[in-house]
């Protein structure tokens, strides 16, 4: 992503407030985890059954398994970019590559073909996806300018078969459903915007679309994102330094969690508990000033920020 740089300032909630200065109720800031070097760290997905953080470094073209527990990071280099990455069994994950959806065998380190969606639009790659309580992968693309809105979001069912959900997108980005499954919020990143909709249960799609939250741009971007418990967002800030928990009831800006690197790019709880929150981070469109101010940026960080998560739903199941 490339975007004007910007200052965490302030927030532009929906059509309740429509410019302020309010400080977040609550302000805290997130460590270091794991050093690393990434392009572009993205993908946040906490493994609840193996107590491991997959995540994805878009331009190093690396599918990533962080374990915390012996501070291990097992790195599995891909052909091309790859946007997300989703467990399916205790051996197999999804990704989304550029040219197309992709089982990933993470024993034998193999690749198998299951949707060739967009691989005749070479001006585009697939970016950030979550699955659906129903175990479908929702995964959106972006032009590589980043400037038109030419990109689309998909559902990718088990089988293979794909549905274009929405067009119309400039950069796909965070995408979470409600603990009830029956909300769905999502990012199109230059929009500034999340939207809700209504999420049908039976048949896997959404409707209703409005906008709970809107962010300024001298705020930050608004990219990766994800839930907790209480069903309040967080969301990391491309340009802003920090992950944000808004209620989308409102467009509240509840916590910001300050962090040392200059592109946030997505987060998600994890632990026993699911109660540390993971953030990865870029260090894709820096200025030198910038690496200089914040040498730890492509690392991933943490914090305990008093709220849980929930699990978070793997490929091909149901909950």
């Amino acid at each position: 992503m490339n975007f004007r740089k910007g200052a965490f300032v302030c927030l532009i909630f929906t059509t309740l407030i429509t410019s302020c200065k309010k400080e977040p109720a609550i302000t805290m800031t997130a460590e270091l985890e794991f050093k690393s070097r990434a392009l572009l760290g993205e993908g946040a997905f906490w493994n609840h059954e193996s107590q491991e953080l997959f995540w994805v470094d878009i331009l190093g073209k690396s599918v990533n398994i962080y374990n915390p527990k012996n501070k291990s990071n097992r790195s599995f280099p891909l052909p091309f970019r790859v946007g997300t990455v989703v467990p399916q069994t205790d051996s197999t994950a999804v990704v989304a590559l550029e040219n197309g959806i992709y089982i990933l065998n993470l024993n034998n380190r193999l690749l198998t073909n299951l949707s060739n969606v967009e691989e005749d639009i070479p001006t585009n790659r697939f970016n950030d996806g979550k699955c659906d309580p129903n175990g479908n992968l929702w995964v959106g693309s972006m032009q590589l300018d980043e400037t038109l809105p030419e990109a689309s979001l998909y559902k990718v069912a088990p089988d293979g078969t794909t549905w274009k959900m929405r067009d119309n997108i400039t950069i796909s980005n965070g995408i979470v459903w409600t603990k009830n499954g029956r909300t769905m919020y999502y990012i199109d990143t230059p929009t500034a915007k999340i939207r809700a909709y209504d999420f049908n249960m039976e048949s896997s799609t959404i409707s209703n679309e409005r906008t709970v939250v809107e962010v300024a741009p001298e705020v930050g971007y608004p990219d990766g994102m994800a839930i907790d418990e209480e069903d309040m967002l967080w969301v990391g800030l491309w340009n802003g330094n920090a992950v944000a928990r808004f209620n989308p009831k409102n467009g509240e800006l509840i916590q910001k969690i300050e962090v040392p690197a200059h592109n946030v790019t997505a987060c998600a709880f994890g632990g026993p508990d699911l109660d540390i929150l993971y953030i990865t981070t870029a260090r894709k469109d820096m200025t030198d000033e910038e690496i200089e101010k914040y040498p730890l940026a492509g690392s991933i960080f943490s914090i305990k920020p008093g709220v849980k998560g929930v699990n978070s739903q793997f490929f091909g199941t149901i909950k």
